[in-house]
């Protein structure tokens, strides 16, 4: 259990209006978590301060050589008052995961876990509660070798900051347009795809202005080898109700493992959907919108709970998504999960874990 030094900030900063809307990941909370990896020591001094400016050396390695992961869960007010995580052991978990491939020492899921309920405990009043908003958790590790050289550095820094955050895509829960990419690819297998390293993302910035240029919300990657077959979009998983069954891209290494996807792989088992996750060629789902079997996209992540997809579009082929609404079972998905984050339905045990 980490002895956590807690410096309360002595100038606390307004909170947003609540009668505006929250932009997402662009105001951030009074405090911060910090806890320092020294080699031979391990993780140290594990602390809470006033959220500010880092100081840092400019040969820290994080800056040249782009050893850093991050994380991202929610914090939900109840009805009632109590203060809810959705699955956040989860996240612990998969930042381990990452930690493993890109050579940093990982932190036991308990401490992980710990650090995160007491920075959110310290900064609940910050928690939002018009509908549709949550306090966003960005937990994240950077190397802080001063050292030009490639090799894992022996000091890092764990932490997490806080925003009041609204809906992910300016649409809200309206359908999104998402832009099939063919000529960029972001991972391949054996590569960073199952991390949640920030590689990923910068990979996807080219295609991803490519698309918002041309009026779509996101990226759909192919695979980085045949550029055939669906994997994910840029900030979400993807599902597609084909024929009745549920399908979803198997993970198969340049995937990242979301923990939205997986709670809705489980739902959609619970409620006796066929689910399939296994490979999909981007043919097979334009066949199978022209002829009607695709009855519903949804994508599942964090930051957006789950998406409904009206449109999908590949070169110069477009189809819409049914009627370009959303979906029943889209729907179902998002009033479950955002009911059981909410701690309005009572979910699977162990799925919310309550903050006191």
């Amino acid at each position: 259990m980490l002895n956590i030094r807690i410096e309360a900030t002595t100038a606390p900063k307004q909170k947003p209006d609540a009668d505006n809307p929250l932009t997402f990941g662009t105001i951030f909370t009074d405090h911060m978590f910090i806890m320092d990896y020294v080699q031979g020591e391990g993780w140290i001094d594990p602390r809470i301060v006033p959220y500010g400016p880092l100081q840092m050396d400019p040969s820290a390695m994080v800056f040249h050589y782009g050893q850093e992961l991050f994380e991202g869960l929610k914090a939900y007010r109840s009805e009632d008052g109590r203060i809810l995580l959705f699955r956040p052991e989860c996240n612990a978990r998969r930042s381990n995961a990452t930690c493993e491939r890109i050579c940093i020492p990982t932190i036991p899921e308990e401490d992980y876990v710990q650090a995160i309920e007491a920075l959110v405990k310290l900064d609940g009043d910050w928690i939002p509660t018009k509908p549709g908003t949550s306090l966003y958790i960005r937990p994240f590790i950077i190397a802080t070798d001063p050292f030009l050289g490639v090799r894992p550095s022996a000091t890092y820094k764990f932490m997490v900051i806080l925003s009041p955050v609204g809906a992910y895509y300016p649409e809200g829960l309206n359908p999104v347009k998402i832009w099939i990419e063919e000529e960029y690819v972001r991972s391949v297998r054996g590569g960073l795809g199952e991390a949640k390293a920030g590689a990923n993302y910068v990979a996807s910035l080219k295609a991803q202005m490519k698309a918002h240029d041309a009026g779509y919300s996101q990226v759909l990657w192919l695979d980085g080898v045949e550029r055939r077959y669906i994997e994910e979009v840029g900030a979400m998983n993807i599902f597609f109700q084909i024929g009745g069954k549920v399908v979803t891209p198997g993970l198969n290494g340049s995937i990242l493992p979301g923990i939205t996807r997986r709670s809705c792989v489980e739902l959609c088992k619970l409620w006796g959907y066929e689910v399939e996750e296994r490979r999909i060629a981007a043919d097979e789902l334009f066949a199978a919108a022209v002829s009607g079997e695709l009855t519903e996209v949804w994508g599942t992540g964090t930051a957006a709970v789950v998406s409904p997809v009206g449109h999908l579009r590949k070169g110069d082929e477009v189809v819409q998504i049914a009627d370009g609404g959303i979906g029943g079972l889209t729907q179902r998905l998002y009033d479950t999960l955002t009911g059981i984050q909410l701690g309005k339905i009572e979910g699977p045990a162990g799925w919310v874990r309550e903050v006191v």
